[in-house]
């Protein structure tokens, strides 16, 4: 009996170890304000035109998904897109409404979404951010506009002509 005690107690040992130093030093709560901070910081960068430290908070190699079906750019592209924008003083003025961070096990991943105020009415904004040498960096950011079900049939009719020819080319 003192063995199969002995044994039971090792090997769930065994797994609570593991589980434990994957979380060690992680506190969500710590860690959603950092990555909470980094959105905050990206919206008030690309409102200011602050093109060098908008861009620092992308990772190298990140992606920017736009509105528009054609805008899937690295992070080059997007600067290549951005900088004659953000010289003229012109960026975006998103306004974070609602926002829901998560995390993946090991915390070196977060995965955000958030309601957007913007100049287009309500958007949505979400991604990837990944913890790299300490510091949370966007890897993949998603712009979407939201299209209340109201009116869905309405904007689908609008933007159908325009669409159809991109559905053939893309098939």
């Amino acid at each position: 009996m003192k063995k199969y005690l002995s044994l039971l107690l090792f090997v769930l040992l065994s797994f609570s170890i593991p589980l434990s130093a994957q979380k060690k030093g992680f506190d969500e709560n710590v860690q959603k304000k950092n990555v909470g901070l980094v959105l905050d910081n990206l919206n008030e960068f690309a409102a200011k035109a602050d093109f060098k430290n908008y861009f620092d908070l992308f990772a190298e190699q990140s992606t920017y998904i736009g509105t528009d079906a054609t805008e899937i750019w690295d992070k080059k592209q997007f600067m290549d897109y951005a900088k004659p924008h953000f010289d003229k003083g012109h960026g975006w003025d998103f306004k974070s409404l609602k926002r829901t961070i998560t995390f993946s096990k090991d915390g070196n991943y977060a995965w955000f979404d958030e309601l957007l105020d913007t100049q287009m009415k309500i958007c949505r904004g979400s991604g990837v951010l990944e913890k790299i040498n300490g510091n949370w960096k966007v890897k993949q950011y998603v712009l979407s506009m939201t299209i209340p079900n109201e009116v869905g049939n309405e904007v689908v009719k609008i933007k159908a002509p325009i669409e159809n020819e991109m559905i053939l080319k893309l098939k």
